[in-house]
């Protein structure tokens, strides 16, 4: 795992501290730089990075997320994630164009602050992030056909790491008119699925009957189906110690948001539903990437995407972009593998799904249903104005990047101390507290002895962590 530590590189400036790495991916970064080849040619980035064009402290951010992608890829469940499955386009598109790579540097340094709880690669992120805005902000000036590509990666990017309403909301307000200026020529465009996606989604967003507020009963009856469905998976993962981690620290975070009143404001809205967007990005990484089983971890990231598209309407300001959007396509993925599933444990395991299968149909279903009555009404999907592309609201290079910590604003007494890397904290770990004073979720748990009644077994599992046969041709399991 990669880690933060100092050597002599970067010392002198302390927001270019050096990115310590395992020696295996030492070596493979010395290797890179000596030959000039890629180390990953499966992942088809083209062109590729240029080693001379970096310092060794960026060629390690590079790497990191190269490498995160491209080990899920040959697992074949990059698809399973948010955004390992882009990573190589947006790898593409940041060779060519320095401010998306800066964007894409920041990004690697966040996953490397929230994964190890460290200051020093927060000061990373911010550093590329404010560059990366700077160079967005250039792009959008002479915006054109030939550039449109990177200003939506740039953005996307940026957009993903947000911590305030006020930069997320401009970003956001970018990116549509984006969008809405490439629909001549969205075929060409390396982002063409994604775009399609945002055509259904946009049009559900905008045509959707807003209110500043949920009804109480019908945000009671969301919360509750979703408790129910943590804790029926959580009586299932005794001998999972991370994955039965992370469903307590969600199940923690629904009840949390029970004991809240109304959320009023659009800015109430985003830091309420800050921490699990932050999960969303992360910790499929931290379970999916574990050697070993991933039938648990399929599961646990099924409740986390579908606890996204279940409370999209307890926030109405914020509508898809914000969480469910992300969410909805690596929950189908995980349906789609866990439909072809054959064991002694099948029935189980549907039982499991219901809550995500159900989430993710009714979610999808609905907005196929607003996006007929789009086309029956005539009405365009990105109705921004290409004129209005500017990212104006941003103002100053900060607030997208800044330390403070979006929480809770209400009176109640939160589980958990509030951070701005989001980690969760967890009683088991004693030890990989750092400057953060929260423990680290890299940190190795030990998984205690399974009982012979539980769902999953560790006598005789096989790497999908189910025991039984499979459905072999399913490329998820390869």
């Amino acid at each position: 795992m990669e880690s933060v530590g100092s050597d002599t590189e970067g010392q002198g400036s302390p927001e270019q501290p050096s990115v310590v790495l395992t020696p295996g991916s030492e070596s493979r970064i010395d290797a890179w730089q000596q030959t000039g080849s890629f180390p990953y040619p499966e992942l088809q980035v083209f062109p590729p990075p240029q080693t001379h064009e970096y310092s060794k402290n960026e060629l390690r951010l590079i790497h990191h997320l190269s490498s995160i992608s491209n080990d899920l890829l040959l697992r074949g469940t990059s698809h399973l994630t948010v955004w390992a499955h882009k990573m190589p386009k947006f790898l593409s598109i940041a060779s060519s164009h320095p401010y998306v790579m800066h964007a894409l540097l920041s990004f690697s340094a966040n996953h490397l602050a929230w994964a190890h709880s460290a200051t020093e690669t927060r000061n990373l992120y911010l550093h590329h992030g404010s560059i990366a805005l700077r160079g967005l902000h250039e792009a959008i000036g002479n915006f054109s056909r030939a550039n449109a590509d990177s200003v939506l990666a740039a953005s996307l990017l940026l957009l993903w790491q947000a911590t305030d309403w006020r930069s997320w909301s401009s970003l956001r307000a970018g990116i549509q008119s984006v969008l809405s200026a490439m629909q001549s020529w969205k075929h060409e465009s390396l982002f063409v699925e994604y775009i399609a996606q945002e055509d259904l989604l946009t049009a559900a967003f905008r045509l959707r009957r807003r209110s500043s507020s949920v009804d109480p009963t019908k945000k009671g009856v969301i919360l509750q189906n979703a408790a129910f469905a943590m804790q029926a998976l959580r009586a299932t993962l005794a001998g999972h110690e991370l994955e039965l981690h992370y469903i307590n620290q969600l199940l923690a975070y629904i009840q949390q948001l029970q004991g809240l009143g109304p959320i009023q404001t659009p800015e109430q809205q985003f830091n309420h539903l800050y921490q699990l967007r932050k999960w969303l990005f992360w910790v499929p990484i931290s379970l999916l990437r574990r050697p070993g089983g991933q039938g648990p971890a399929m599961l646990t990231l099924a409740h986390f995407y579908a606890v996204a598209l279940t409370l999209e309407p307890l926030f109405p300001d914020l509508g898809s972009f914000f969480c469910s959007a992300t969410a909805l396509s690596p929950l189908e993925a995980i349906i789609a593998v866990t439909d072809g599933m054959q064991s002694e444990h099948t029935a189980e395991i549907a039982s499991l799904m219901q809550f995500p299968r159900h989430a993710a149909y009714s979610y999808r279903n609905h907005a196929m249903q607003i996006q007929q009555a789009a086309l029956q009404q005539q009405q365009p999907f990105l109705g921004v104005n290409p004129d209005t592309l500017n990212y104006a609201s941003i103002g100053n290079l900060s607030p997208a990047f800044a330390p403070s910590t979006p929480h809770y604003s209400s009176t109640q007494p939160t589980s958990a101390p509030a951070s701005y890397l989001e980690v969760p904290s967890h009683p088991s770990f004693t030890s990989g507290t750092q400057a953060w004073g929260l423990p680290s979720p890299s940190l190795s748990v030990q998984s205690p002895s399974s009982s012979s009644a539980q769902l999953y077994s560790t006598q005789e599992e096989n790497i999908y962590g189910y025991i039984g046969g499979f459905v072999q041709p399913m490329a998820v399991w390869t």
